[in-house]
């Protein structure tokens, strides 16, 4: 099932591409690996940011509710 599945995908002679010259098939498999090589690449790079960025963001949150806890309560003594 699953090398069915991969070779609908992967395989020039079972794939939409198959209609194609050979020159033609190359040319767009290739096109075809680089764009989803950047997409993985761009969606592993922003989970790997995305928990980083959310820590930072939390703790300049609470700097600011320091700050401003510390402005209150200088102003009520």
């Amino acid at each position: 099932m699953i090398k069915n599945y991969y070779n609908l995908v992967m395989s020039s002679e079972t794939n939409g591409l198959s209609e194609l010259p050979n020159m033609v098939k190359f040319q767009l498999m290739t096109l075809l690996s680089f764009m989803w090589s950047i997409v993985f690449t761009l969606m592993v790079g922003s989970y790997l940011v995305l928990g980083p960025t959310m820590f930072l963001h939390v703790l300049f949150l609470i700097g600011i509710f320091f700050t401003s806890t510390v402005y209150k309560n200088s102003k009520s003594q």
